[in-house]
């Protein structure tokens, strides 16, 4: 199993000086992406936002800085809202990536949990559903064919033209990613690619009926289930003891999503819904590396997944400690999790 983070270079909204805050930020990212490569972690991703409380409105760009400063972590968006943008020129970015990085580009697409990118670039909400499905046909064509002929109802018709630059990959890795609607789930199975499962909320356990979901739709469309992957997107913190990690990330956390839930209607959280959370059946994997690892394990068994992403690094959260978790995650949690599946794989 993979094991990496993600992020989406959280900054202050109310900063002063926001070109400088913007440089702050992304400077310790990018000393962030580093340590994770130095430490062995195999991914990070980095979701696309267009809001002024996260800085990764292009994270092609970010990721191509941290090509150059890495050596063999994977370096994939997570999520590229491809709904709202140009398929042509997402495949040319994460391409261009590609032959940086010496092939380790990914694309992570999906529809958005925010909005503000649809009017930004001019698509309509009334359209939410077909303009995925027509944007993500087309950039499965631009992946899989040098020259494409294209037609859909929402864009101009393409008509046998070269995208260029090629990936070093072939095919260019491409997976979906979804927050729980099924048929999202079916339609990432149906086409046999990869899914990234987002669990921000509620009980891990009640997902797994997705994974089913998407297993049966791939089997049902004639793909080949060997060529299936998984993974889940999760909030959490490592530090080197679990009282330390839930009282540096419980302000944090509690900031965004009470932030987030004001625009979108939640009640507020606080440190009882919190410390719910963190229990072992709770959505938030935080504690010491062996709490950490011992639930990244047992929800690899629930789900049988390929791949697990944890976001660290959330609102203010400060940068040191962020670099410890990252610290902890690749030399304590890592270990301890290949360990742990190798045992269970012999037992």
């Amino acid at each position: 199993m993979e094991l990496g983070l993600y992020t989406f270079a959280d900054v202050d909204p109310n900063a002063a000086d926001k070109g400088a805050e913007a440089r702050r930020r992304l400077t310790n990212l990018l000393e962030e992406i580093e340590l994770a490569d130095q430490v062995g972690l195999d991914v990070f991703g980095l979701g696309e936002h267009h809001r002024p409380d996260y800085a990764a409105s292009a994270p092609a760009v970010i990721l191509a800085a941290a090509a150059a400063r890495t050596s063999r972590i994977r370096l994939t968006s997570a999520v590229t809202v491809l709904s709202s943008d140009e398929p042509v020129r997402v495949f040319q970015q994460f391409a261009t990536l590609d032959v940086l990085s010496n092939g380790r580009a990914e694309i992570m697409a999906g529809r958005g949990s925010f909005i503000e990118s649809f009017p930004l670039f001019g698509q309509s909400l009334d359209d939410y559903d077909q303009l995925f499905a027509e944007k993500l046909d087309l950039l499965l064509a631009l992946r899989d064919n040098e020259r494409v002929t294209w037609s859909g109802a929402l864009r101009a018709p393409i008509d046998d033209r070269g995208v260029y630059p090629r990936p070093l990959q072939d095919p260019l890795p491409l997976w979906i990613a979804v927050g729980g609607t099924p048929q999202s789930v079916a339609r990432a199975g149906a086409l046999g690619l990869p899914m990234a499962l987002a669990i921000i909320g509620g009980e891990p356990e009640r997902f797994a009926p997705l994974f089913q979901l998407y297993r049966e739709a791939a089997r049902r469309s004639g793909q080949d289930p060997s060529k299936l992957k998984s993974s889940i997107n999760v909030h959490g913190f490592i530090a080197d003891t679990t009282q330390e990690a839930a009282d540096q990330f419980y302000g944090p956390q509690a900031e965004v999503m009470n932030r987030i839930g004001r625009e979108r209607g939640w009640g507020p959280t606080n440190r009882t819904h919190f410390d719910r959370a963190i229990s072992p059946t709770g959505n938030l994997f935080l504690g010491d590396p062996e709490t950490v690892a011992r639930k990244i394990v047992a929800h690899q068994k629930l789900f049988d997944i390929d791949r697990f992403l944890l976001q660290m690094a959330i609102g203010p959260m400060p940068h040191d400690r962020i670099l410890r978790g990252i610290e902890l995650y690749g030399t304590k949690v890592v270990p301890l999790v290949r360990e742990m599946l190798a045992e269970q794989h012999s037992s």
